[in-house]
């Protein structure tokens, strides 16, 4: 027998906008995934007000929690458009990781919020089983997060994914930039593509192109090919390094603000960035965007990643092992440039 004051409540609800049976459904969808990351370290399942994650730091002797939150922008468009929501997840867990891993911090648990204007439950399971796949990768607890249907307030048919991460670093491995000098190396891995930055200038450019047309610009891929590429994360290329020895004095996640911008995030007082702009050839989606939105190259330097995801800090003499560990565990690497006394980065070879 059923409420009849509960269904009135329900169908007053629907009436509404909201529908509390899509989150359930949704729910059931993606747990599967989410279970699947949790490691001893989480007590409880799915379903709790709030995660439980216990903290055993016992091997560290002072343990300090680097937490950070974002959100992937207005990629969220290029995903509806092209139909492919899962690299969302993607694209938030490894844009998250990478923050805190500037600091030497290894992830512990992530949360994440997807939110819509009516509530589509296999496109939120498909954003989160993204994101499980991603934190499962790298050996993250996705421990939480809120599923949000918000008529009104979200455009019908757009959604929006926010994510939160908790890691931790023992304080004396702590990397905050203070031991870079002039003369240390500078080393580069490539980005998968725009990442989750740049994107409301992409679609300035790119938006009455015929997305699902093989273009010879784009060595014969499409847009809707290259635009929806996730984030790539960088933990196991620093682990590469780590394991190897080798004294990472900086690094720097390049994201909104590109090379001009994220680099001066970790110098200290006095030192700057030379960066060599003959280095690496900027993927031809980047050109793109330049040409057909006609920026200035500084200016697209500071609002796309130009094909540079990541950079490591190193001593010159630890140059050769650095790129050799990092070649080992199947990067690209380049020395894209070097530390100088100064401030700020400046650009040789060419524009910007």
């Amino acid at each position: 027998m059923t409420d009849s004051k509960t269904d009135a409540a329900a169908s007053a609800y629907e009436r509404a906008g909201v529908s509390i049976d899509a989150g359930h459904r949704a729910v059931e969808l993606m747990k599967g995934a989410v279970a699947r990351t949790h490691t001893p370290a989480v007590l409880g399942g799915i379903g709790g007000f709030g995660g439980l994650f216990r903290a055993a730091f016992s091997h560290l002797s002072d343990p300090v929690l680097v937490a950070s939150t974002d959100g992937v922008g207005t990629k969220t468009k290029v995903a509806v458009r092209v139909g492919k929501h899962g690299g969302l997840g993607a694209d938030i867990v490894n844009h998250c990781v990478n923050d805190i891993l500037v600091q030497g911090a290894r992830p512990l648990f992530f949360l994440d919020y997807v939110a819509m204007g009516k509530l589509r439950p296999e496109v939120v399971a498909e954003v989160v089983t993204g994101a499980a796949r991603a934190c499962e990768a790298l050996g993250v607890a996705l421990l939480g997060g809120e599923t949000a249907e918000m008529p009104g307030v979200y455009v019908e048919g757009e959604l929006d994914i926010v994510g939160t991460i908790v890691g931790v670093v023992d304080r004396p491995a702590l990397i905050d930039g203070t031991r870079i000098e002039p003369g240390d190396a500078v080393i580069a891995l490539p980005s998968a593509g725009l990442h989750t930055n740049g994107f409301s200038l992409a679609r300035l450019a790119l938006d009455d192109l015929d997305w699902n047309e093989a273009r010879a610009d784009l060595n014969g891929r499409t847009l809707a090919d290259v635009l929806p590429v996730p984030h790539r994360a960088y933990l196991p290329a620093y682990d590469a390094l780590h394991s190897a020895g080798i004294d990472v004095r900086g690094m720097a996640h390049i994201t909104g603000g590109g090379l001009v911008d994220n680099p001066p995030r970790v110098f200290p007082a006095g030192v700057g960035m030379r960066i060599e702009t003959t280095s690496w050839t900027v993927p031809p989606v980047f050109e793109l965007i330049v040409q057909r939105a006609q920026v200035e190259r500084r200016e697209a330097f500071r609002a796309l990643n130009m094909g540079v995801g990541f950079l490591f800090i190193v001593p010159a003499a630890q140059q050769a092992s650095a790129l050799d560990a990092l070649a080992a565990a199947g990067e690209r690497p380049w020395v894209i440039g070097e530390m100088i006394a100064g401030q700020g980065v400046t650009f040789a070879g060419g524009q910007p």
